[in-house]
């Protein structure tokens, strides 16, 4: 229920953005009596930057939350929500497609709180937080702004970038939070007095412009794309390309690379105002010329933000310029001329957790119940920041129960390869998901998130049986239909015979099977049924399920055989009590890191910056063998 309050919860969560979205469902799902606390109701799950979902490596993310049985997916797909969708890398290989979605900026937050009113089990307030009561490492619960206190037994914070926030224009500085909201001041140093080291990071946007006044016939229009492409495996109603809201693409130039250069000095970033670092894969304008300066030009998206209002993204050009200084670079741009501006840029800067201080189930160490997700745990990005809320939420919720925490693995989903890279290295700048952080690309798929992850959603109580069970169907089929193409051969069927002398190959040889024959470059399966119609029926997701799993057969059992050889080394204890600091051959940079973050496991240990290979033969050794003399 919106703004009702009661004394005691099972589980706060502090913040509404994406990460706050989906703990709040999550724990409340799981029969948690939760609170989410928010600043402004109507702000929750806001995009105050770019409104779209998806992306490299993010796409996937998404189908991992929706597979668990998380609701960000659910919502980016419906009608009026979704402006334009598309499936990224198609000339690549499977492991890296993902999808990538442009959002209304107005309905997607707007349906995404009217569904979170009707979770059942799930407070809403509108309150600030302003301090975390906590006795001898117990939560006991949290202290409003007017000074009431409510009780809980487990806290997850989701506050975004909105702790101790600064808003930066130049040398223009606003205390405020994204979009204008208000900043939370206190949270951060009840946090610190914890014993919790902070981080002070940096983000982004860049300015808005009217539609009116751009030029579009001098950009290039970006469509979306075909198919049924959807984020959600519950999606049915797929949005068709003719209604699709087009992007645009232009570029920066020369001429703005030289306005940029000759004021630096007077950018927040390069003009000693920032105090923050900000992410090194989603840089300013001013940092890509500074940084890339052998390149003449920056490509620009012109991305729309709703149908209910005249707004452009100007996706790339984020900056923390000055806005008289803004308005020159804009117009230097082709097609932008004489572009309007609605909204100027401005960078943020905003407290975090130092993330290598959290265990794996994103609990605070030393402290039981005390969860963190999103922004404050050092990520960027609204897909993210949802999949730690989610994990949050989850093991918040079986904490209570009792029940050991649900830990991702590296070569089960990004979730985990995100939650893992933060907690074992720790983050200096703004975490942003990448394909390349994947070692097991072929296996951690876009298409396969819901037989790598459903059982999970279905085991901590998230995702219902109804789905689990027309998932578990939708990838029996799947396997059903490996298993005829395998026992199905060319024999003297004329007519596949001609499908597969007509895509160039010589006449195949009779005794091969369905299954060989699929694995040739533009055979389909499709193809294969229309020659062989007693094959099982599969729908478009289906097909290409079947067809990667079979095409790339012996790539995927390659990562699966390297993923289970590293199980060895992932499950060696460490124990708690080995003195890295004087250990005989360890480097001192290996010593100084281990020593301060204290990895379980040999795996987190590989992982950790610094530490080398040699390290890890060293600390295998040592455990397998010194250790345990030491012991006896």
């Amino acid at each position: 229920m919106l703004n009702h309050l009661e004394k005691e919860y099972d589980v706060i969560v502090i913040g509404g953005g994406h990460a706050g979205s989906e703990a709040c469902y999550a724990a409340a799902t799981m029969g948690m009596k939760t609170l989410l606390l928010c600043l402004n109701f109507k702000m929750v799950s806001n995009m105050p930057c770019n409104p779209h979902i998806g992306g490299s490596a993010k796409g996937i993310v998404v189908r991992e939350i929706d597979a668990l049985g998380g609701i960000m997916a659910k919502i980016a797909d419906e009608k009026g929500a979704l402006l334009q969708i598309k499936e990224l890398n198609t000339s690549k290989g499977p492991g890296v497609r993902c999808l990538r979605a442009q959002e209304d900026k107005i309905v997607y937050p707007k349906k995404m709180q009217e569904f979170l009113t009707t979770v059942k089990g799930l407070d809403i307030y509108e309150s600030e937080a302003k301090e975390l009561v906590i006795e001898d490492h117990v939560i006991k619960g949290v202290k409003l702004e007017d000074n009431t206190f409510v009780a809980c037994k487990a806290i997850v914070l989701a506050t975004g970038t909105h702790m101790e926030a600064r808003i930066l224009r130049g040398h223009v500085i606003k205390d405020e939070g994204p979009d204008g909201e208000k900043s939370s001041h206190g949270l951060s140093a009840s946090i610190a007095s914890l014993g919790v080291k902070m981080l002070r990071l940096k983000t982004g946007t860049p300015p808005r412009l009217d539609p009116d006044s751009i030029d579009f016939s001098q950009l290039k229009v970006e469509e979306g794309g075909e198919g049924h492409l959807a984020f959600s495996y519950d999606t049915t109603d797929f949005l068709k390309k003719e209604d699709m809201i087009p992007c645009h693409l232009t570029y920066t130039n020369e001429k703005t690379h030289q306005i940029i250069r000759d004021h630096l000095g007077e950018s927040a970033m390069y003009g000693g105002v920032v105090e923050g670092v900000g992410p090194r894969y989603c840089p300013s304008i001013e940092d890509k010329v500074v940084r890339f300066h052998e390149k003449n030009r920056h490509q620009l998206f012109l991305e729309p933000e709703s149908t209910m209002m005249k707004s452009i993204y100007v996706d790339g050009l984020s900056t923390s310029m000055p806005v008289e200084v803004q308005e020159k670079i804009v117009h230097s741009i082709a097609g932008l001329e004489n572009a309007r501006f609605l909204k100027y840029a401005y960078a943020i800067e905003y407290d975090a957790i130092e993330p290598s201080q959290l265990e794996h189930s994103l609990q605070i160490k030393g402290y039981p119940g005390l969860y963190v997700s999103g922004q404050i745990a050092g990520t960027s990005g609204y897909e993210e920041a949802a999949a730690l809320g989610l994990m949050a939420g989850i093991n918040a919720s079986l904490y209570l129960k009792g029940r050991d925490p649900l830990i991702l693995k590296r070569d089960e989903a990004y979730i985990g390869i995100m939650i893992d890279d933060i907690v074992t290295k720790g983050t200096k700048e703004p975490y942003r998901l990448l394909s390349s952080r994947s070692e097991f690309r072929l296996i951690t798929r876009s298409d396969n998130a819901d037989s790598r992850l459903s059982q999970y959603g279905y085991e901590v109580g998230l995702l219902s049986k109804e789905k689990y069970e027309r998932l578990k169907a939708h990838n029996d089929k799947v396997k059903e239909a490996i298993a005829a193409l395998n026992q199905e051969k060319i024999l003297s069927n004329e007519k596949l015979r001609s499908y597969i002398v007509s895509l160039g190959f010589p006449v195949p040889n009779g005794a091969e099977t369905l299954r060989n024959t699929l694995k040739r470059q533009n055979v389909t399966f499709q193809g294969l049924y229309e020659c062989v119609p007693t094959l099982p029926q599969l729908d478009e997701m289906e097909q290409f399920k079947c067809e990667t799993e079979v095409k790339y057969e012996g790539y995927i059992a390659a990562q699966r055989k390297e993923a289970e050889r590293r199980k060895e080394y992932e499950e060696l204890p460490l124990p708690e009590g080995i003195d890295y600091l004087h250990m005989d051959g360890l480097s001192l940079e290996a010593r100084e890191k281990l020593h301060l973050l204290r990895p379980k496991t040999l795996g987190q240990a590989s992982r950790i910056t610094n530490v080398h290979p040699s390290d890890i033969d060293v600390l295998s050794f040592y455990v397998r063998h010194k250790y345990k003399q030491n012991e006896k």
